[in-house]
């Protein structure tokens, strides 16, 4: 079952959503029926890689936060191609759009929710005034981001490297990020306060 499951997360990544069961079935030396057999339907299918996906990022967000130091964040950025065909799946779930994109976002969200509740736990990142608000705004700008650079990049280049084009968006944004989750970007809060106090 894990095989094909995690062929399917691997084929929907590079062909879409529109690949078949049969093709699935192929490419990890089952067939059609098993399937079925196993997941009932296309959908369940999908249903399934979208809890692995979920899983296996959030187990690696709690890896790096439960190392002490910036040793965990700096192991998971050497590695980061790794995670291509997560992203690739990721980025043609939201492509497909639909029910299970939608719902697939919502999970993301309320796992964010959860491993930076995490962080603060262990003293890496400050308390939120809304903490659902906070992982809400995150994912999306994180996701928002990496599907339009990836999709820009697959028009320009036909058939997109993900481990390539990941490794590049890490080298194009992780000082500015980290720099901007660090140090801040405004000189004080008078927006903040504003907006509180209305």
């Amino acid at each position: 079952m894990a095989r094909i499951r995690d062929t399917a997360i691997d084929l929907f990544g590079e062909q879409g959503f529109g690949v078949g069961v049969r093709a699935i079935a192929a490419a990890a030396g089952v067939s059609p029926g098993l399937v079925n057999h196993h997941f009932g339907s296309k959908d369940g299918l999908r249903a399934a890689c979208d809890d692995r996906v979920l899983e296996l990022i959030r187990d690696e967000k709690l890896r790096v936060i439960r190392t002490q130091g910036a040793a965990g964040m700096l192991s998971a950025l050497a590695e980061i191609e790794i995670y291509a065909p997560l992203l690739a799946y990721i980025l043609r779930s939201f492509q497909a759009g639909g029910a299970l994109a939608e719902s697939l976002l919502e999970h993301m969200v309320a796992d964010a929710q959860d491993y930076m509740q995490a962080a603060v736990e262990a003293g890496q990142l400050k308390p939120s005034r809304d903490p659902a608000a906070r992982a809400r705004y995150v994912v999306l700008c994180h996701i928002g981001a990496t599907n339009l650079y990836l999709q820009m990049r697959m028009q320009r280049e036909g058939k997109l490297d993900y481990r390539k084009a990941i490794r590049d968006l890490s080298d194009l944004t992780t000082f500015p990020a980290l720099e901007l989750y660090t140090q801040g970007m405004l000189t004080d809060s008078t927006l903040l306060d504003s907006l509180i106090e209305e």
